[in-house]
């Protein structure tokens, strides 16, 4: 099958031409995701008779679903239906409701904390008194901390798609702890989350507003009051790997209600974000949840070398629980990964800048852990305008910064991934012990979110990565990957 000017390899056209009713893709990092979609969209329309209205795809952000949209304008001069989760909860919905601002849920804390601290009264907090609450926030090293933590734990709550009634379980749960202090801790903000949720919950309801969890929740709620999704009869989901709970029930009811087919792609490797909710079980289990489900894997890679995916191969394996792929590919590049010393930072960083330059070309992604990173690299000689930084002594050179977040789904020529030294990269930042009870997928292998992060680092480039550190302070990631080298 030809797409544009590339044609389907043969796992892929196996992929894109599968007659079974629930398929798995497990696609390796630049193995051509997009391309075998496209494949997919085409066989159904072209072989199996299939409406263009009656196929619907799912990518997980506005810039990807807009670009898968765009692809298929393109190459297959077809208008398929291609929406976010959220734009299709909106859809089902019908627009009956007003987007909450995000910033709600900050002001709903921000007007109960000050009520207790300023006036010295409990109107808001049940079963609290004012002495309580305000030792709890002066323990607390910032009132900000708290409040960041009640929104996450929130927002994980909807996501992972709990009820009012899971309070009592989650009550439960810590009453197990042997520490009397830190259930004491626990039982108090539970108390405290419990009646920022009433309140939030009170509020969107008074205003006919939802927020980005209400938009998943309440479309499956209302799948079967709806005629806008019965046209479907092929359900198609990228980046399947970070699907939440709640998403997941979307797409269920939607399943049962059309009885349409579904094609997943993604890739549990590049797994990392659950911290939004995404529960990866899903995709290691899919055959758990959709009975007969045919599983295949992309393993050729076309952005990688042979040498640089087969280190990075052997350290993303190192955690058991990942699908085994056997990636390969016929590029060849000498000494894909680099490992840089720096001392002086900022004069070998823009030393670094000018070699890759001189000797590769002039197209470099910098990659940072955290969004701040790239500044204590950056001498006199750079500034950052918006995601570019500008070389001032030579403004040919293209350099682009971006947390690792960011950058999955992009590539460069050579890639520059800043900051691996301790406690930094991986992050040894652990999550609030209370984040346990809203979070469903436990996390088994140590530092396996950051392994994944740190594997979509290493597979972004298609020639070299240079990894920088610092001498003695080398992270664990550092010392496990010059084994491989």
């Amino acid at each position: 099958m030809q797409i544009g000017k590339y044609t389907l390899d043969d796992e892929q056209m196996k992929a894109a031409t599968s007659k079974n009713k629930y398929t798995l893709l497990s696609a390796g990092a630049g193995s051509g995701k997009s391309l075998t979609i496209l494949g997919r969209i085409n066989y159904l329309i072209k072989e199996e008779n299939i409406k263009e209205d009656e196929i619907l795809c799912i990518s997980f952000t506005n810039a990807s679903s807009t670009s898968l949209k765009d692809k298929i304008r393109k190459e297959l001069n077809k208008n398929i239906d291609v929406y976010t989760f959220h734009k299709l909860g909106l859809k089902i919905l019908e627009n009956k409701y007003d987007i909450s601002n995000e910033n709600t849920i900050e002001y709903i804390i921000d007007e109960m904390f000050s009520s207790i601290i300023k006036k010295k009264k409990n109107i808001l907090f049940k079963y609290l008194s004012v002495e309580n609450i305000c030792e709890y926030l002066k323990k607390e090293k910032e009132i900000n901390n708290l409040k960041s933590l009640i929104i996450k734990f929130i927002k994980l709550f909807k996501s992972s798609d709990y009820k009012l009634e899971s309070f009592t379980m989650f009550h439960k749960q810590i009453k197990t702890l042997f520490n009397i202090r830190h259930y004491r801790k626990e039982k108090l903000f539970l108390i405290i989350v419990i009646n920022v949720y009433l309140k939030y919950t009170n509020y969107l309801n008074d205003n006919n507003e939802i927020d980005f969890e209400d938009m998943i929740i309440k479309a499956k709620e209302n799948v079967n009051n709806t005629s806008v999704i019965n046209k479907y009869k092929h359900i198609i989901i990228d980046e399947f790997q970070d699907t939440s709970i709640t998403r997941f029930n979307l797409i269920k009811a939607i399943i049962d209600k059309t009885d349409a087919s579904l094609f997943v792609v993604g890739d549990d490797f590049q797994s990392i974000y659950r911290f939004t909710g995404c529960n990866l079980d899903l995709f290691l289990n899919f055959k758990d949840y959709f009975k007969d489900s045919n599983i295949l894997k992309l393993e050729n890679t076309y952005r990688n070398s042979n040498e640089l995916i087969k280190t990075a191969g052997l350290f993303i394996m190192k955690n058991p629980l990942q699908i085994k792929k056997n990636l390969k590919s016929n590029k060849s590049v000498y000494k894909p990964i680099e490992i840089i010393y720096m001392k002086n930072i900022k004069e070998e960083f823009e030393l670094l800048i000018n070699n890759v330059y001189n000797t590769l070309g002039n197209n470099i992604l910098v990659l940072g852990r955290n969004n701040n990173d790239i500044y204590k690299y950056l001498n006199d000689n750079f500034y950052v305008d918006n995601n570019k930084v500008i070389y001032r002594k030579n403004k040919d050179i293209n350099i682009t910064y971006l947390t690792i977040h960011k950058s999955k789904g992009l590539e460069s020529e050579n890639v520059i991934v800043l900051n691996n030294i301790n406690n930094v990269f991986p992050s040894k930042i652990e999550n609030e012990r209370i984040l346990r009870l809203v979070t469903k997928e436990k996390e088994y292998f140590p530092y396996e979110e950051e392994r994944r992060l740190f594997y979509v680092a290493l597979t972004r480039t298609k020639n070299k990565v240079f990894l920088v550190t610092e001498k003695n302070k080398e992270s664990l990631f550092i010392k496990e990957i010059q084994k491989y080298l």
